[in-house]
């Protein structure tokens, strides 16, 4: 059972993301929060496997609570749920360690294949989202491709058609079906890139291809 923690400051947002999450027989929603404050709290007794965390709440916002909360448990798998005038928040979710960014009104199917993804490990976000958080990434690190570091020189061909892919915001599962591979190996490829790239996350790997050069037409 995946262990579902809602912070939003919006009472009706909550309700609606507690009803979807509860139809689903392997996830439980085991608190809600209206502020930063109390998810840091709510989280620290619960221990939730992951957290849907808005950004704009009063007090402490979604950003401050991501920090605190994986200050203190770093295993914990914190998603954002973004509206399209979140932009200036996004990369810096992804700084504090966000591991994923959904829109709100993503498709029920979406979001519950996105707290799943979370709590295997994966980085779960919708593609126009992962698009702007790159964006952001690489003009926060000096521009485009031509200012970007290079790629280590040892990754294979196969590896660097996974890194596109990724960048282009493809599941494992999607991938894996592009590329006619096992999703096993799949998960392989991407546990090297990061390894031998030294990036966080899926979503650093993302920025890398953007910022490199590698993302597909």
């Amino acid at each position: 059972m995946i262990r579902v923690l809602l912070v939003d400051d919006q009472k009706l947002v909550r309700a609606g993301l507690r009803m979807l999450c509860e139809s689903a027989p392997d996830l439980e929603v085991v608190g809600e929060a209206e502020n930063g404050q109390q998810a840091v709290r709510l989280a620290d007794r619960l221990l939730p496997d992951v957290v849907l965390m808005d950004l704009h709440m009063p007090g402490v916002d979604g950003i401050a609570a991501t920090v605190r909360i994986l200050a203190a448990r770093p295993s914990a798998r914190i998603v954002v749920l973004t509206t399209f005038d979140d932009d200036d928040h996004l990369y810096p979710a992804l700084a504090a360690g966000a591991c994923g960014f959904l829109v709100k009104d993503a498709a029920p199917a979406e979001l519950l294949d996105g707290v799943r993804r979370a709590a295997r490990g994966e980085s779960p976000f919708t593609a126009t989202v992962l698009h702007r958080v790159v964006e952001q990434a690489v003009r926060a690190h000096g521009g485009g491709a031509g200012r970007s570091p290079g790629l280590p020189a040892d990754l294979t061909q196969r590896e660097l058609e996974v890194l596109a892919l990724v960048g282009s915001g493809l599941s494992n599962r999607e991938i894996a079906a592009r590329l006619h591979l096992g999703v096993t190996t799949v998960k392989t490829h991407v546990s090297s890139l990061i390894a031998k790239t030294g990036t966080a996350n899926r979503i650093g790997l993302a920025v890398l291809a953007a910022g490199t050069g590698v993302l597909p037409e």
